[in-house]
């Protein structure tokens, strides 16, 4: 398989670890449990001779919280700050597994726009912020195309906790952090939503990318999401940047004629 076919697996999601334990020659660890063995007899040893190299999906931690316990403890918190200590403290599954709690990063200036994208990335988890190193240098090159920065863009991940070797999440992990993603939401107000990545396009919008990139849709509530490549995505494929770039100015056009 080619470099470029592994990257995009790992953009999907598709991410596997690898197990390579170095253990004696089958038949060695065979002829010495004989002769051990009374009797010439193998002895019953679980395992002995056989080569621990297996390529294994990281295994999904499992849930041990409802959803609607996650829910009821999202709309408790008034405020912003209470919200994200509730967050921090949350017994989530892939909380014990990750370095560090992936909190939202939250404006000080908002001007009604909203970033929402997936997984806490390495760096994330390793820093604690959102959209960090490589990731976060192009995002913010990105906003800066179109007037904007982090003073005035709030960006909320999906996950607050990196899965394990950055594996897609499964639906019942997003579903016990969707109560909190939504509460972030509904203190923000966003009047547009800015979707990074497939994850993000499907939760928020039900829209797939890539066919649904570049194309607005309106929420029930009334909020424009418009859904876009991930930054990573940009990185690897520097070719979708223009259509990346086509989406933005769509977003700034929107915006400016919300404020006039």
């Amino acid at each position: 398989m080619y470099d470029c076919e592994l990257r995009d697996l790992i953009l999907a999601g598709v991410q596997w670890e690898l197990t390579d334990i170095p253990m004696a020659l089958a038949a060695a660890a065979r002829a010495a449990t004989v002769s051990d063995a009374p009797g010439g007899h193998a002895a019953a040893t679980s395992g002995v001779g056989r080569t621990q190299t297996s390529i294994v999906p990281p295994i999904a931690p499992q849930q041990t919280i409802s959803v609607d316990t996650a829910a009821a403890m999202a709309a408790r918190p008034g405020d912003m700050a209470a919200l994200c200590r509730m967050i921090s403290e949350f017994n989530h599954p892939l909380r014990g597994g990750a370095t560090n709690v992936v909190l939202p990063h939250i404006a000080e200036n908002p001007n009604g726009l909203v970033v929402v994208t997936d997984i806490p990335s390495g760096d994330d988890d390793a820093n604690g912020g959102i959209l960090s190193g490589a990731v976060g240098e192009l995002m913010d090159k990105m906003l800066a195309a179109i007037g904007m920065s982090r003073d005035n863009v709030s960006i909320v991940p999906l996950l607050f906790w990196r899965t394990p070797g950055g594996r897609t999440p499964t639906d019942s992990e997003l579903d016990l952090a969707q109560p909190f993603v939504d509460r972030i939401l509904d203190l923000l107000h966003p009047r547009f939503i800015l979707t990074l990545g497939t994850l993000a396009a499907m939760r928020i919008a039900n829209i797939s990318l890539p066919r649904g990139h570049g194309m607005t849709v309106v929420l029930d509530n009334g909020i424009t999401v418009m859904p876009i490549y991930h930054p990573n995505y940009l990185i690897l494929k520097p070719a979708a940047k223009r259509d990346a770039w086509n989406a933005l100015q769509i977003v700034q056009n929107l915006l400016k004629s919300a404020d006039k």
